[in-house]
């Protein structure tokens, strides 16, 4: 491109700004940078066809980069789901509004059909189609079954990023990750540029990480209006939701559900701790058998955490052995394991699952759930200063949700382990995340990115401040804040880390004392679950193999000596 005179100038520039608008996402920010030094030069006298030339040459390609993708959509069919009878309802709203609560029951089939209705509309054109999920067993089984009903293979069209691993690609239009994938990746790109559309799945979990992305979004949004936000819930309270975002539109898809019937056997407490274990699994044989009387079919139960699972496991597998296969399903399990449950099989199964699968993973074909009223709550404590697992009995939310799980594919039965006036009496929500944590990690997100005081922040609940003053308080601890709450050098090293700041300030310090090799190791097996697995069918002889791993007098130690057998053996294989 030759600028001849001011006039015609003025001509290309106007239709470079409005090819800009339109180029990928990630690119218009720096074109447009670039298009306003070029126009300050011009004003100056210093004008540069050349430049011009080159800005021009760039907005081409990404536009040529943008209709490849357009031209890649693959075709979408839409299966008979009850969400399928209302995509054409949904997919106007997305054109009309930047934000959207879809509402719906577990089952209704939100969460696979989203990112399809997007496309539809021509989302993830312009960037990722960005789709996260509370946990990573959730976000790969996601990404598979969409890439299914799509008929591609993973990384094509769909892909999914969690922790270690990412199957997408940069032709990608749909990304499935965990919320704590999105929020990494906050700190390299502050305007989630690389994205058109963003779907928060799940939002009524209300974890730490989701309802400091939904404050986040409520900044981000007026900031970057061409980018569409979904927030899908369950049918628990949708309307704050909507409020948090200026009233947007809340769409209710019905579950395709058939009755359930609500059976209340509460176990008669013994008073003993053992004895309460006992009777919880005689509990839990007596409803199973009452259920393969009236109810032949695949049964839930819910559990607090791995150790009831394995209880519970060894004592079916006695009596009912002969009439199930007996799966287990929780977050440690291997991937292999874990996706046993979505194979077809020949016998009827019981699967015994802690609350992931309460509403963030589907198990198909179950026709009974027994509830034993009970989860593992993430509970900060102020006095200790660690966050713990307790175990808490669960909202009537949680017990709709999960008794909800059996009645997709035809009628069902409920036995729940509590009493009717137990369950009458239970807190309508569950605690959000963030009311019941430690924050330090959130006040040194927020620091960081410079988005103001916590105070201010737009929270859907903002914190108690004696919360908040625990937070900071560990950051002056660390010495990742001054005491004029301002970030010191420490502190933008330990912001860098993507991990919990004490930990970050762990191995920082271990730098500074010539003991990082060891001390990496002990941290990053304290980062994430527990790398020693124990399938439930060779319990004694995994527990064994990990003898050789304990250190007499440290857990800790225990890491590092198992990284150096694991080291020693990687050479000699």
């Amino acid at each position: 491109m030759v600028v001849t005179n001011a006039v015609s100038s003025q001509v290309q520039i106007k239709k470079l700004k409005s090819k800009i608008a339109v180029c990928l996402s990630r690119d218009r920010f720096r074109l447009k940078r670039e298009l306003e030094r070029l126009v300050n030069d011009q004003r100056q006298g210093k004008m540069n066809d050349e430049k011009f030339s080159q800005l021009a040459d760039k907005v081409t390609r990404s536009l040529q980069k943008k209709a490849s993708r357009q031209a890649s959509v693959p075709t979408l069919r839409f299966p008979d789901l009850p969400i399928s009878e209302r995509k054409d309802e949904i997919a106007e709203l997305i054109r009309a509004h930047q934000v959207v609560i879809v509402c719906g029951e577990t089952g209704s089939g939100k969460t696979t059909q989203l990112p399809k209705i997007c496309l539809s509309v021509g989302r993830g054109c312009a960037g990722f189609i960005g789709h996260t999920q509370p946990r990573r067993i959730a976000a790969r089984t996601v990404a598979n079954r969409i890439v299914e009903e799509l008929g591609e293979t993973m990384g094509q069209s769909v892909g999914y990023k969690v922790r270690f691993h990412d199957k997408t690609q940069e032709r990608s239009l749909v990304k499935v990750m965990t919320d704590g994938i999105l929020l990494a990746e906050i700190h390299s790109d502050r305007f989630l540029s690389t994205y058109d559309t963003l779907i928060i799945d799940e939002a009524h979990e209300r974890s730490l990480n989701i309802d400091f992305l939904l404050g986040y979004l409520k900044w981000l949004l007026p900031r970057r209006p061409d980018l569409k936000l979904i927030i899908t819930s369950a049918t628990i309270d949708p309307q704050r939701f909507s409020k948090h975002f200026n009233n947007a539109p809340i769409i209710e898809v019905s579950g395709r559900t058939h009755p359930v019937e609500q059976r209340y056997q509460p176990i008669e407490d013994s008073g003993d701790e053992n004895g309460a274990v006992v009777d919880l699994q005689l509990a839990i044989v007596a409803a199973v058998q009452e259920l393969h009387r009236d109810m032949r079919g695949d049964i839930l139960i819910f559990l607090t955490g791995e150790r009831d699972i394995r209880e519970t496991a060894d004592a079916l597998q006695k009596s009912q052995g002969q009439f199930f296969d007996i799966l287990p399903l929780y977050s440690k399990l291997s991937i292999r394991e874990q996706e046993r449950i979505f194979k077809p099989a020949t016998r009827p199964r019981i699967v015994l699952a802690t609350n992931v699968a309460e509403t963030s993973l589907t198990v198909p074909g179950i026709r009974s759930v027994i509830d034993v009223g009970f989860a593992r709550i993430s509970r900060y404590s102020q006095r200790s200063k660690i966050q713990r697992l307790p175990i808490e009995a669960i909202s009537r939310a949680s017990a709709n949700q999960r008794a909800g799980r059996c009645g997709r594919v035809a009628p069902g039965i409920c036995i729940r382990l509590y009493s009717e006036e137990d369950y009458l009496n239970k807190p309508e929500f569950t605690e959000p995340e963030i009311l019941r944590t430690n924050l330090a990690s959130v006040i040194l997100q927020m620091t960081t990115l410079n988005l103001g005081d916590i105070k201010d922040f737009p929270f859907l609940e903002r914190p108690d401040n004696k919360m908040i003053r625990d937070g900071v308080k560990v950051l002056h601890e660390i010495n990742a804040l001054d005491l004029n709450e301002q970030m010191t050098a420490l502190g933008k090293q330990i912001a860098r880390v993507p991990l919990d700041p004490k930990l970050a300030r762990t191995l920082i310090a271990a730098h500074h004392y010539r003991c990082l090799t060891e001390i990496s190791i002990i941290v990053s097996g304290l980062s994430v679950q527990d790398p020693r697995e124990k399938p439930i069918d060779k319990m004694h002889l995994a527990e064994s193999k990990h003898e050789a791993y304990k250190a007499e007098n440290s857990d800790f130690l225990s890491f590092f000596k198992l990284w150096e057998k694991f080291e020693a053996k990687k050479v000699e294989l």
